[in-house]
This record gives C-alpha cells, sequence and structure tokens, in this order.
C-alpha cells in the first residue's frame, strides 16, 4: 500500500475505534473491578502531593502496614502514570482518567490493523485482499467488546496490550535485516523501551521477553553470538528502564520484586488475596491433595478460555482459537503467539485461583487481537477456496471482515449497556451509603479505619480508610482491627465474603462483639435499591 493510503486506512481505524470507546466510556460512570479504583486513586493522590499511596488496604501480605499505604506492592505504576496526565489537565475525576484509557485502547485497533497487514503481506496475498484483512483486523477490535470494555476502564489492560502489540509488531521487523542491524539502532532500543515499559504495566512482560527469545533463536541466518548479542541489547535497556521502580520497591517494602505476587500462586481460595492470620503457605496448598489441585488447574483453564478469551469475543474468538494452528508458524504471528499462550497457560496453571478473580483477564489482550487477525486469516482462505471451487468472478474477501466486525457490534451493542448500567448500581450503592452514615451521626470520611469487603471502593468513594476483611473467624477480624488504631466499624455489602455474615449468627468466638447498626432506608427508591444486602456493624468489644 502507498504510503497515503496507509495513513489514511490507519486513521480511519483510530477514529472509528476513538468514537466507539467514547461512547462505552460514557456509559460507564464508576470504576470497576477494584483495581481499576485503586490505579485512578493513586494517581489522584499523587497529583495532590501524597506520593504514591492508597487510602486503602487490600492486602496484609507486604509490610508496611500503615496509611497511607505505599501503593503498588503488587500492580505496578505506569497506568496510574497514564491516567495521572489528563487528571492534571481537567481535573481529578474518574471521567478524566478515563481519557488516557480511551486514547490508548484506540491505538489497539490499529497494531491490529498493522498486524492483519503483515500476516496478510507474509502469505502473499493480493493488494485488495491485503487492504481487506488489514481493515478486518483493525475494525473488528474497534468494536471488539473485551477491548471496548477495557478501553472505558483506565487499568493496567489497555496499556499493556498496547505496549505488548507494539513489541511484538517489531520483532520481526528488527529480524529482516538481523544479520546487518546496529544493536544500537533505533529499532532495537525501541524494543527494549516498550518491553521495559510494559514491565511497568503487568509482570507478564516477561513473556514479551520470551517471544523475543523465541523470535531470534529461530532465526537461521544468525550466529550464536549475534543471537546473543541481539537479545541482551532489548533486555539491558529494559532493565535500565524498570531497575529504577525494583530500587522503590526495596526502599519502600524491602523486596525489589513483587514477592506478594508469587505468594498468590499458592491461594487455595480468592479470598485468599486478603488473608490476615491466615495466608497461603506451601503446607497449606499441599493438604489440598492432588485431586483437588487437578481441579484448581482445570477450572483456571476453563475461566481463561471461555470467560475470558471465547464467551465475549463471539464470534471472532471462536474462529480464530481454530485456525491458531494454521498460521501459528508465520513470523508476523509467532512473537504474538508466543506470548499469548505462555501468559494463558502460567497463568491458568500457576495461578489457577487467582486467575479467576483477573489475573489473565487484564493480561489479555494481546491475545484477544491474535484470535481476531487468525479469525480473518481463515475466513480469507475459505473465503478464497470457495470461490475458486465456485467460479467466482467477483471479490468478495470483504465477506470475512463483514463478518466479524457485524458480529462483534452486535455482541459489544447489546452487553455494554447493562455493564454501565452496573456502574451507575455501584455509584448509587456508594452515594446512599455515605448519606445514610452521615445522617446516623457516622460519617466515614472521619471514622478510623474501616474493615468492609470492598475496600478500594469504600475509599474511594467516600474518603474513608478502608481495610479489607479477611475471610476468616470473628476473632481474627478482631485481632484485625485491635492492630489498626481506631477501627470500630465493619460494613458487608452485596454478596457474601467467605462465611461472612453468616458466621455472626454463630457461636463462634468473637460474634458477639459485632453489634449491627440499622442506618435507615433512603427515600428515594432507587438508593433504596442500591443499599439492599448493606449490613453495618459496631465493634463494642474492648
Amino acid at each position: 500500500m502507498r504510503r497515503r493510503e496507509v495513513f489514511l486506512s490507519a486513521g480511519l481505524v483510530f477514529l472509528i475505534a476513538l468514537v466507539v470507546r467514547i461512547v462505552a466510556a460514557s456509559l460507564v460512570v464508576f470504576p470497576q473491578p477494584e483495581d481499576t479504583a485503586y490505579y485512578v486513586g493513586v494517581a489522584r493522590n499523587l497529583l495532590e502531593g501524597h506520593g504514591l499511596t492508597s487510602d486503602a488496604l487490600w492486602s496484609y501480605g507486604t509490610p508496611p502496614l500503615r496509611f497511607p499505604r505505599p501503593a503498588f506492592e503488587v500492580w505496578l505504576p505506569l497506568p496510574t502514570f497514564v491516567a495521572a496526565i489528563p487528571m492534571a489537565l481537567v481535573g481529578a475525576t474518574f471521567a478524566s482518567a478515563q481519557l488516557s484509557s480511551v486514547v490508548v485502547g484506540a491505538i489497539v485497533p490499529v497494531l491490529a490493523w498493522r498486524l492483519g497487514a503483515d500476516a496478510a503481506t507474509e502469505r502473499r496475498l493480493s493488494l485488495s485482499r491485503t487492504r481487506v484483512l488489514a481493515l478486518g483486523a483493525g475494525l473488528t477490535s474497534a468494536v471488539y467488546l473485551p477491548l471496548v470494555l477495557h478501553s472505558a476502564l483506565p487499568d493496567s489492560t489497555m496499556p499493556f496490550a498496547a505496549l505488548a502489540l507494539a513489541a511484538c509488531l517489531l520483532m520481526p521487523r528488527i529480524l529482516r535485516d538481523a544479520g546487518r542491524v546496529r544493536l544500537t539502532s533505533p529499532k532495537v532500543i525501541a524494543l527494549g523501551v516498550l518491553i521495559g515499559l510494559a514491565a511497568l504495566t503487568r509482570n507478564e512482560a516477561v513473556f514479551l521477553g520470551l517471544a523475543w527469545l523465541v523470535a531470534v533463536w529461530r532465526t537461521p541466518v544468525l550466529e550464536r553470538s549475534r543471537k546473543l548479542a541481539l537479545v541482551a541489547m532489548p533486555a539491558a535497556v529494559a532493565l535500565a528502564i524498570f531497575v529504577p521502580w525494583m530500587v522503590r520497591d526495596w526502599l519502600v517494602f524491602g523486596n525489589p520484586l513483587p514477592g506478594q505476587a508469587l505468594s498468590n500462586a499458592l491461594s487455595v481460595t480468592g479470598f485468599d488475596i486478603f488473608a490476615w492470620n491466615d495466608p497461603p503457605t506451601l503446607a497449606r496448598y499441599l493438604a489440598e491433595g492432588p485431586q483437588r489441585l487437578l481441579l484448581m488447574r482445570a477450572e483456571g483453564l476453563y475461566h481463561n478460555l471461555f470467560t475470558v478469551l471465547l464467551l465475549p469475543g463471539i464470534p471472532a474468538a471462536f474462529l480464530g482459537l481454530i485456525a491458531l494452528p494454521w498460521f501459528i508458524r508465520l513470523r508476523a504471528i509467532v512473537p504474538l503467539a508466543v506470548l499469548s499462550i505462555t501468559t494463558f497457560l502460567v497463568t491458568s496453571l500457576l495461578f489457577p485461583v487467582s486467575t479467576t478473580w483477573g489475573t489473565y483477564l487484564h493480561a489479555a489482550g494481546p491475545a484477544h487481537v491474535l484470535l481476531i487477525v487468525c479469525a480473518l486469516l481463515a475466513l480469507d482462505a475459505a473465503i478464497e477456496r470457495v470461490g475458486q471451487m465456485r467460479g467466482w468472478t467477483r471479490p468478495v474477501a470483504w465477506l470475512g471482515g463483514a463478518l466479524t466486525i457485524f458480529g462483534s457490534l452486535l455482541f459489544m451493542a447489546a452487553l455494554m449497556p447493562s455493564f454501565g448500567g452496573l456502574s451507575v448500581g455501584l455509584t448509587q450503592r456508594y452515594e446512599a451509603l455515605a448519606a445514610q452514615m452521615e445522617a446516623a451521626g457516622l460519617p466515614l470520611e472521619e471514622q478510623g479505619p474501616v474493615i468492609t469487603n470492598f475496600p478500594i471502593w469504600l475509599s474511594e468513594s467516600t474518603g474513608a480508610r478502608a481495610l479489607a476483611l479477611p475471610a476468616e473467624s470473628p476473632a481474627d477480624v478482631l485481632d484485625l482491627a485491635s492492630t489498626f488504631e481506631g477501627t470500630r466499624l465493619l460494613i458487608l455489602q452485596g454478596d457474601d465474603h467467605g462465611d461472612w455474615p453468616a458466621v455472626l449468627d454463630t457461636n463462634a468466638a468473637g460474634a458477639e462483639c459485632f453489634d449491627e447498626i440499622d442506618i435507615g432506608t433512603p427515600a428515594d427508591p432507587r438508593l433504596a435499591r442500591a443499599l439492599e444486602n448493606t449490613r453495618v456493624y459496631r465493634l463494642v468489644c474492648p
């Protein structure tokens, strides 16, 4: 394609993706899930001069356990820095933070468009089929539900997807001239920068390094020393970017690596991330027995495959998964395939419990694009084959793109409003809670730390300092409260949290110390519904 056509095509994909994401972001008025609220909250604290801190203590595995809580003992900071840019310009609100994810999310379909063009070129398709396949990949990604949804949420999903896709697109370009390219060339340095920035976004960036290693070692014309040098240079650049953050973690948490993230591999229930007196241990993990440990992995694989990849990506995801074995060896596809498959398997098999709570969900952006491109490659090949068999004389390659675009658009349009409705409900819940607590003479922002099953949401919505409720005994929760001076309230919202609140109706030690408070019912029926299943308890024992 000519340069002018390239820019026009990429610009069209970006513009459509941007408009779709602006509309989607307008529907989502509350940061969900809680990690989205975390990134936004830390960005707000940063802009207000409080540094990288959070007012919610959602995990107790990494000291120091204090307020204000140093942020990012598990997660990584780049999404907060990205969100802070528009927040600094137009106001420290969730809507402002969404601007960053909308723009970054609109870049991802452009990268998918480029990947589709690269794959089509490698397969030596005609120019017209290349145009159709590239535009099909870009426009399908523009309306693809998982990519649209996470573009409305300023968290790690879209920044990681954009950085990872850009790195995977750059790898084959470096290897085309691998024998002559200088180790200090802009492309090699840029690859290291992309991997380093991705490492500041999600821990799965380590698999980008693996993808580059595989791509280099599959290049037969290179000598071993040259291969080592090509791997070492981007690694050195990436480390130069990431090491300052390791030093910060070492100074703040006493560990340059997210050790708590590794302990998540020993979780036997999702509630283990909130553990206080009963943290994950190897002995506790092995005590589950071989049958349960195998079942956990089956559950992780099922969740990641169906709940994260296939069902939200109807119909392109199903077609792409079926077609993947036929196109996985394409040079344009190999780096992305290595990244996607490795991430899928590691999160499913090593973190089978944590992944059902979102570990793979936020790292799946590159895999979604891989499935879209493979689906379009398969549809193009199938349409061409049928055309030859039927003697078609008019080009109909556009049918493949039309199928994936229309199917994805239909599915996205049907489900996106429901997600927006959930965000409205959460907004009403916390507005009603704050108002009722104020009316009851217990304004949340004036209380000591509040124990709750949604600490980040409570903190960001009401200004309260919040502690995560461990799914442990009442006695353990009282021990938690005694550790943080002034903790006298427990707020339970929504679904059951392990054995809570049912455990308070038993003879368990300490259950008598939780006295339920009647905070009244809002007059507005919508707010009353929002506060259904909300219980407030005062801790009455000394």
